[in-house]
């Protein structure tokens, strides 16, 4: 299940397509055709994000009424419809009547990729960066003999997990059910202390 999952905000329900078309296609599983029409929606996704981002909306009575009726601040300068995106109160459904460059038949399924990558931008790209630090973590390897308990600051539980199932790196240490962030800390810092000791021997 999604909501159990790790990072469950880059495996969502919406993106399903964009991220495991392209493996299907390179196990056999997806056709050339249906593999071009993915290609051609992925095009127009990133079509679509550059032309909101450059273009500017210029405010209006009635933008402003608009914005005011969804509970959000009218404007006072131009703004990028894709900062307008942002903001939570507003859809892309609602910039159409003040859209004239927005394409005329644009796919319910391109327009609502692009409204979701505009909305989630920012989280997005924290939960890419926890990503990565955790790729990094994984290569922190852990002694199969190390002794937990003389580990300052780790849990009961988090010792008990650890002693028993013995992971091998940080990365499979914070994917044992029992042990939390803050033990995962008290790991990494313990880690770095002993490094030190033994370079400065």
């Amino acid at each position: 299940m999604t909501t159990r999952s790790e990072y469950r905000l880059l495996l969502r329900q919406d993106n399903a397509d964009e991220r495991l078309t392209p493996l299907g296609y390179e196990l056999g599983l997806i056709s050339k055709e249906r593999f071009a029409d993915f290609q051609a929606d992925m095009a127009a996704v990133d079509t679509e994000l550059r032309r909101l981002e450059e273009t500017i909306l210029p405010p209006s009575p009635k933008l402003d009424a608009m914005l005011e009726e969804k509970g959000t601040a009218p404007l006072k300068t131009g703004a990028r419809l894709s900062d307008l995106i942002r903001r939570p109160q507003v859809t892309y459904l609602d910039l159409a009547p003040f859209d004239t460059g927005r394409p005329k038949e644009i796919k319910a399924k391109v327009a609502n990729a692009v409204e979701i990558k505009l909305k989630y931008e920012g989280y997005i790209k924290r939960q890419l960066q926890q990503v990565e630090q955790m790729r990094k973590l994984e290569v922190k390897r852990l002694d199969p003999d190390m002794d937990y308990h003389a580990i300052r600051g780790l849990r009961l539980e988090a010792i008990e997990k650890l002693s028993k199932l013995r992971p091998l790196n940080v990365g499979q240490a914070s994917r044992i059910t029992g042990v939390s962030p803050a033990d995962i800390s008290v790991l990494l810092i313990y880690l770095e202390q002993k490094g030190r000791a033994e370079h400065d021997r």
